[in-house]
């Protein structure tokens, strides 16, 4: 664990980690160009590296600078997504959701409660671990068992299974985008939709519950060290409790959904509805192409309803002050998404991409790997990576170029890779230091226990993350061999 810190901590901020990146596939595009190096891609046509550092290379870097950031795919989508989930975080939607969902429960279902609220609560991204780390800490003492246990469990949900929330969210539009991004260097046409991993998701948020609901009956709930400490402070389990206002908000703002799903299946359902594609195609329509702008009006709509009910909006004006705050908390995302956005455009005018993308679809056809075993490979690099590099979007932006334009020639579709990614993405994220959230969670857990340091936690959440890992890997394949698509539109195979 100390190597792991030390090493991650050497590391530059990722803003700075894709210019260090961008600068050495200037040196390496140098080298090759050269030398001449070429392929021929699938549609026949010859492919030949250019240098980046040459007066063509860096008049390109200079006049598409604006337009590579402008085009980046999941700048318009994760900020229309982000103005509507604001509105529901900032009203108190969530976190009142959240406190609904762990509250009350019985102890025989509190472990399972609080594991698929985990998975749940990636919609508010990073506030998932403010709020629920501590809920889940309130929701065991409650129930008489050790709220160490509850802070271990919450937060392992969170890290470990981030990728597989039931319900769309910011990353599924950040992670789409940067897979459209790297599947246009193969072919310019394809799009990757924010839903296209939502049935396996759902899946997933369910099994990864289970499993954590299982290794803590099993495993955790018997080790001896659970006990608080004796000078530990008394919880206010009334810090679960969800007022009548909040109640009657939520229930509304559930009837806004339930009505907006009727709506909208009314629209779409008639063949002849234009929001339908052509032929009367649901996969390849405007609804599919504008999805991150429905959950957009779904969360807004049902934060401005929930607001209106308890005080948090009183006014029209509110509202958008309330989406500026969101976009204002995403400002450090579009800051890195200029650095991303350079460096796969780079990427993709150096033909770099193509080269590697060929020989190693090449390498893998004339060695005859199975695609079983390639996947087993990428999830154990990508699981590795994520240990020094816990920001998803970083590492799918660094990784996505080179991987999904691979597999692609070798007709594995970009979801089935994206879904590949999700796992690695989520399991070692619980274990290491490197992530904000960690330290954040090993300070909730010294409230109990002042002695616990990161050896501690890391020893509480490594069983259930190597647990998560391997059943949700064993999902993927299930599901990779049964052929059930990942999501709408998107075949697994």
């Amino acid at each position: 664990m100390g190597v792991v810190e030390r090493v991650g901590n050497a590391l530059p901020h990722p803003f700075w980690l894709f210019w260090v990146l961008s600068a050495i596939l200037g040196v390496i595009s140098a080298i090759m160009a050269a030398a001449g190096v070429t392929v021929v891609n699938p549609e026949g046509e010859t492919v030949t590296v250019r240098n980046l550092l040459s007066g063509d290379g860096l008049a390109n870097a200079l006049e598409s600078m604006i337009d590579n950031f402008a085009s980046f795919p999941p700048m318009a989508t994760i900020v229309t997504v982000i103005m509507g989930v604001a509105v529901a975080e900032r009203t108190g939607l969530l976190a009142a959701a959240m406190r609904a969902g762990v509250a009350r429960v019985p102890a025989s279902l509190v472990v399972f409660a609080v594991a698929f609220a985990g998975t749940v609560a990636h919609v508010a991204s990073a506030a998932a671990y403010i709020i629920l780390v501590p809920l889940g800490g309130l929701a065991f003492r409650a129930v008489g068992r050790s709220p160490i246990l509850g802070i271990v469990v919450a937060y392992t949900a969170i890290a470990s299974g981030y990728d597989a929330s039931p319900i769309p969210t910011p990353n599924d539009a950040i992670f789409a985008g940067i897979a459209t991004a790297a599947a246009q260097i193969v072919d310019p046409e394809y799009v990757v939709s924010p839903v296209s991993n939502w049935f396996f998701n759902i899946v997933s948020s369910i099994v990864l519950a289970t499993i954590i609901t299982l290794m803590t009956r099993l495993v955790l709930s018997k080790r001896p060290d659970l006990d608080v400490d004796p000078d530990a402070p008394d919880d206010d389990v009334a810090g679960l409790h969800v007022s009548a206002a909040e109640r009657s908000g939520l229930i509304r703002a559930g009837l806004v959904l339930l009505a907006a799903a009727v709506v909208l299946t009314a629209i779409i359902l008639p063949e002849s509805s234009p929001l339908r594609g052509e032929g009367g195609s649901i996969v390849e329509s405007p609804f599919i192409e504008g999805i991150g702008a429905v959950i957009a009006f779904l969360f807004g709509m049902m934060g401005i309803v929930y607001g209106l009910r308890v005080g948090t909006i009183t006014k029209a004006s509110d509202v958008p002050k309330l989406m500026t705050e969101g976009i204002k908390q995403m400002a450090p995302v579009l800051a890195l998404f200029f650095a991303i956005a350079q460096f796969l455009a780079y990427f993709e005018w150096s033909h770099i991409g193509d080269v590697i993308s060929v020989l190693s679809a090449d390498a893998l056809r004339t060695t005859g790997v199975p695609i079983p075993v390639i996947f087993l490979m990428v999830l154990l690099l990508l699981s590795v990576v994520n240990v020094m590099i816990t920001s998803g979007s970083a590492m799918w932006a660094i990784a996505a170029p080179v991987i999904i334009p691979m597999l692609m020639l070798v007709d594995v579709p970009p979801e089935t890779t994206q879904a590949l990614f999700r796992i690695a993405d989520s399991g070692s994220t619980a274990i290491t230091p490197m992530s904000p959230y960690f330290v954040m969670a090993l300070g909730f857990l010294q409230r109990y226990r002042k002695d616990a340091g990161i050896g501690t936690l890391a020893s509480y959440t490594l069983p259930l993350a190597i647990a998560m890992t391997t059943v949700w890997t064993a999902l993927f394949f299930a599901w990779w061999a049964l052929g059930i698509p990942l999501g709408p539109g998107a075949p697994v195979r």
